[in-house]
């Protein structure tokens, strides 16, 4: 659903663009707690330190996932578009990071998704899609029972309905800034009906991944903390919390670097690989554009002569060699960045939190004089 230049005039791009760097900004801050860095109260948000090193991981991943198109009707493909997951994994604000990030990299490096319509593409697919599947996620987890399955549940259908979501979204920003004139009621139509397609195979591939990491790491996912009961003692009759021990630094340190690794190797895979297998088909936005005319006026993109646009290496004439080795440098690239952001974001302090910090310890150092 990556939105070209020329869809869009430039007032509605602007003002997009506007708005998702207010959310970006805003998701940032959030991210903050997240991460397990340091808030303006200076409170850690449970569980953060797992978090930060997912995250870099996270974008790398939805960044190979969204190579793997998968065909959902005649002549029409769709991909990951990555908020859903992002959003369970590793938190509401840290995911619309994430899914930034992988947009970012897509336009800069691979000429997908247009620049001056980013604001756009991060508005609708980091944005929307992020928000609504937390929500509805939130909404079904706080109503089921709590369970790895409930989970996986509620995973499958608030990724299912974050595509059609962002679908409406698009519809929305092309009724106020469309560079076509074409009835709106006609791009809804062709707009929702194919993303519920392409939404039943993004749900499918977030309810697999959440569950995999579940059955293995479920400390590492964001919307899953606090899903086991504590465990309970009996004395003298009464039932209280047992006493927990924190695991070993080095063990867990360990354990985080052996999960990211093996996550790391599977994007290359998918993305150096799998993704030659990929549906070659237009995906929806590019099929409704061309059967309704939304494509007019498409301008060339900025970075048209990278070498790597359209996800190949210029100069090599093996398209599965080409495809795959961009793929494999579209990872490297998007999990060095990303992993970079959030390593930034985490270790950042505010003003505040560092004063509290600092009359903190001087009021410990106080006691033990």
């Amino acid at each position: 659903m990556h939105v070209p230049d020329g869809f869009i005039d430039p007032p509605v791009s602007a003002v997009a663009g506007v708005v998702a760097a207010g959310a970006v900004a805003v998701s940032l801050r959030g991210a903050r707690r997240e991460l397990g860095g340091t808030s303006r109260s200076s409170a850690v948000e449970s569980g953060g330190e797992r978090t930060a090193p997912l995250a870099g991981l996270v974008a790398a991943f939805i960044f190979a996932v969204q190579m793997l198109n998968f065909p959902v009707a005649a002549g029409t493909s769709g991909h990951l578009l990555g908020g859903a997951l992002a959003a369970i994994l590793v938190g509401p604000y840290t995911g619309v990071l994430c899914v930034s990030v992988v947009l970012l990299m897509q336009g800069i490096l691979f000429a997908d998704g247009g620049l001056t319509a980013l604001g756009v593409n991060v508005l609708d697919m980091g944005i929307v899609t992020t928000v609504v599947a937390y929500a509805v996620f939130r909404g079904l987890t706080g109503v089921l029972p709590r369970s790895r399955r409930s989970t996986t549940i509620a995973s499958f259908v608030a990724a299912l309905l974050s595509v059609p979501a962002a679908a409406c979204a698009f519809t929305l920003i092309y009724w106020i800034g469309g560079t076509t004139d074409i009835p709106i009621g006609k791009v809804f139509t062709a707009m929702v009906g194919v993303h519920v397609l392409i939404g039943v195979g993004e749900a499918v591939i977030t309810a697999l991944t959440v569950g995999a990491v579940l059955a293995v790491r479920p400390d590492l996912v964001h919307g899953a903390r606090g899903l086991a009961a504590p465990l309970k003692l009996r004395v003298d009759g009464e039932l209280v919390d047992a006493p927990t021990r924190q695991p070993v630094a080095p063990v867990a340190a360990r354990s985080h670097r052996g999960f990211w690794a093996v996550g790391l190797v599977t994007a290359l895979v998918l993305a150096g690989f799998v993704s030659f297998y990929a549906s070659s088909s237009p995906d929806g936005l590019e099929k409704v554009a061309a059967d309704h005319g939304i494509d007019k006026k498409t301008e060339e993109h900025a970075a048209k002569d990278s070498p790597l646009a359209d996800y190949g290496v210029k100069d090599v004439s093996d398209a599965r060699l080409s495809g795959g080795l961009a793929g494999v440098i579209g990872v490297g690239a998007t999990v060095v960045v990303g992993s970079g952001v959030f390593y930034v974001i985490r270790r950042r302090r505010t003003p505040d939190a560092t004063i509290g910090a600092t009359t903190a310890g001087s009021a410990r150092g106080g006691e033990d004089a």
